[in-house]
């Protein structure tokens, strides 16, 4: 059986992994910043789902086989990296569009034409606030990346006992896993959400997505030069 030493020393990895800015800090902090705290929850439940799904492969020996196989391995590697390049153009060919439509207007409309933005941008987050949109690009996003399976293939045999029930502690191994990425969302949902009237400006939403949208495209770019 597992010994508590041996979890403990896999939530240290695996918390400093989470701590770690990347993709997953990205995508939440730029969802949660904008209002949409609902498809915040989503994106967050749909990472942890891809971990969970990671952990219980590696127990079962499926993803040994994808790193083992070297054309699993680019394809997976190649979806991955035109997902995410997909996604971060996106976000900024949108700004680049919201600011090209834009005309300058004078103090008094220009109040008036940010009050009227206040009030369509709260609609259009209630409208794109939901939370199976925000699961549906957590779970991609995760199970897109190859470096996340090769991660519990390297790491998560180290901590199964000969003889000891292996899909059951790459669940409970993976579980330790969610529960500090969980912990480590919650943390970042609260401080986009204290933010977040800072944002209600479009030029600031507009630097939030080109931001955001460089960093995803980035990592895409990184995925697909094998970094």
């Amino acid at each position: 059986m597992i010994t508590l030493h041996a979890i403990g020393t896999f939530a240290l990895i695996v918390g400093l992994l989470t701590l770690t800015p990347g993709l997953d800090t990205a995508l939440i902090l730029r969802t949660a910043a904008l209002g949409r705290r609902r498809r915040a929850w989503g994106v967050v439940l749909g990472i942890q789902c891809g971990t969970l799904a990671w952990g219980a492969l590696t127990s079962l020996g499926v993803t040994a086989l994808l790193t083992a196989s070297h054309l699993a391995y680019e394809t997976l590697r190649w979806v991955g990296a035109a997902y995410l390049v997909w996604m971060g153009g996106r976000m900024l060919w949108a700004t680049r569009r919201k600011a090209s439509s834009e005309s300058p207007q004078t103090s008094e409309t220009g109040d008036a034409a940010a009050t009227g933005t206040t009030r369509k941008g709260k609609a259009g987050r209630g409208a794109g606030d939901t939370l199976l949109g925000g699961w549906r690009q957590g779970v991609v996003t995760n199970l897109l990346n190859p470096k996340m399976g090769a991660f519990y293939v390297a790491v998560l045999p180290q901590f199964m006992p000969a003889g000891a029930p292996h899909p059951a502690l790459g669940v409970l191994l993976a579980g330790v896993h969610i529960l500090l990425a969980v912990g480590w969302a919650c943390a970042l949902i609260a401080f986009a959400h204290m933010v977040r009237d800072r944002l209600q400006r479009p030029s600031a939403r507009r630097c939030l997505d080109r931001i955001t949208g460089t960093v995803i495209a980035a990592f895409g770019i990184r995925l697909a030069l094998g970094q």
